[in-house]
């Protein structure tokens, strides 16, 4: 298995699943100056030019959530994922897509300091902050004390926060003591060479 790698991209999100499974793969490095990311061969692995990209055979997976929704289901003994049938299912699914249909992008919007106007689609991110808290209700991880790969997804947006210096965003104390616990994971998110 092979994961397209840069440790200044959304790759290093792909890596922390990765390591969460205990997969063995192989970080292929890509050289964003050198604009490895637009080559005809990576464009067939992705054709978006985009960072993380999964090769494994045959099979090609590219954007975070897709690539943990995979690996959850490859590495199934690293119980990262409700099983399919299984009623907590549902809500997994949705807090997968909710990481980027919502958080990510009234997060990028909050950073910017651009108003979320209501025709894009997604809510501020006061209303988001709000549905991650209600989500993470009194547990350390979103379902409770088991960590699933819907932390890893949504973790990594205010991993990312805190790390990009989002100051200007004050941080809640809940999600501050969530984001302190996935940082001291071993396996979590930390950009790497």
């Amino acid at each position: 298995m092979k994961l397209y790698y840069n440790p200044q991209s959304r790759a290093t999100i792909a890596k922390w699943m990765l390591d969460e499974c205990q997969a063995d793969y192989e970080l292929v490095h890509i050289d964003f100056q050198k604009r490895e990311h637009k080559t005809p061969e990576f464009l067939k692995i992705n054709p978006a030019g985009k960072l993380p990209a999964l090769v494994d055979g045959d099979v090609r997976v590219f954007e975070c959530p897709a690539i943990c929704l995979y690996l959850a289901e490859k590495y199934p003994e690293a119980r990262l994922a409700p099983a399919v049938g299984t009623p907590e299912r549902g809500r997994y699914l949705s807090l997968m897509v909710f990481a980027t249909a919502q958080l990510e992008p009234s997060m990028g919007d909050a950073l910017l300091k651009q108003d979320t106007l209501p025709q894009r689609g997604w809510n501020n991110f006061e209303a988001t902050q709000d549905a991650v808290e209600q989500e993470l209700g009194d547990g350390p991880y979103l379902f409770g004390d088991w960590f699933t790969a819907a932390d890893v997804v949504i973790g990594s947006m205010f991993i990312w926060r805190r790390l990009w210096g989002g100051g200007s965003l004050p941080e809640r104390p809940r999600l501050k003591a969530y984001v302190d616990r996935l940082l001291q994971r071993p396996e979590g998110l930390k950009p790497r060479q």
